[in-house]
């Protein structure tokens, strides 16, 4: 399974994409971030981002994707930026027609450190450690990609897999149900 990670945010948005499966090695594909002058309009660095998302989307063709959930902070212009980016990887899978995972920044922390309140470095250090890689993703919003596909592949991958066969079984219901009505 190859699953893209985005680790929303309007200044920096961390995107990182590996491969693997549940009881075998990951392998990191591609690990990077975007950036958008804070200067700018809104529009042009949503712009900016959905571009780069998309490219990324064209590049390495990801069977699933997910992005960290929003949550409420007490600064509410940060929290509206990283809202509004993180929709960008949503409306992208929803296009390609790909499996989109929210997770909780608590459990993307618990399944790459083995704790939810793990810190930055810890769940730096984690990725580093998976992913078998010489040196660290910085900056942290590229390790954070890296840690929500890490994330995503062992938590989510099982539920993608019971989605896609229940959908299968619907369709040959559905099929069954067509042929025996003619």
């Amino acid at each position: 399974m190859r699953v893209l990670g985005v680790d929303p945010g309007l200044t920096r948005c961390g995107i990182g994409v590996v491969d693997g499966g549940v009881g075998s090695p990951l392998r990191l594909v591609a690990v990077g971030v975007v950036r958008t002058p804070s200067g700018d309009p809104v529009q042009e660095r949503l712009l900016t981002i959905q571009t780069e998302i998309d490219d990324w989307m064209r590049r390495y063709e990801p069977d699933a994707v997910a992005v960290e959930r929003v949550f409420s902070q007490a600064n509410l212009a940060s929290v509206m930026g990283t809202a509004q980016a993180s929709a960008i990887p949503m409306l992208a899978a929803a296009r390609l027609g790909l499996p989109l995972a929210l997770h909780t920044p608590t459990e993307v922390k618990a399944a790459v450190t083995g704790s939810g309140r793990a810190d930055k470095a810890q769940v730096t250090t984690m990725v580093t450690r998976i992913l078998r890689l010489d040196t660290q993703p910085t900056p942290a919003d590229a390790a954070d990609a890296l840690a929500l596909a890490i994330c995503h592949v062992w938590r989510g991958g099982a539920e993608d897999r019971l989605q896609q066969a229940a959908a299968a079984q619907r369709r040959a219901v559905a099929a069954r149900r067509a042929k025996v009505g003619r």
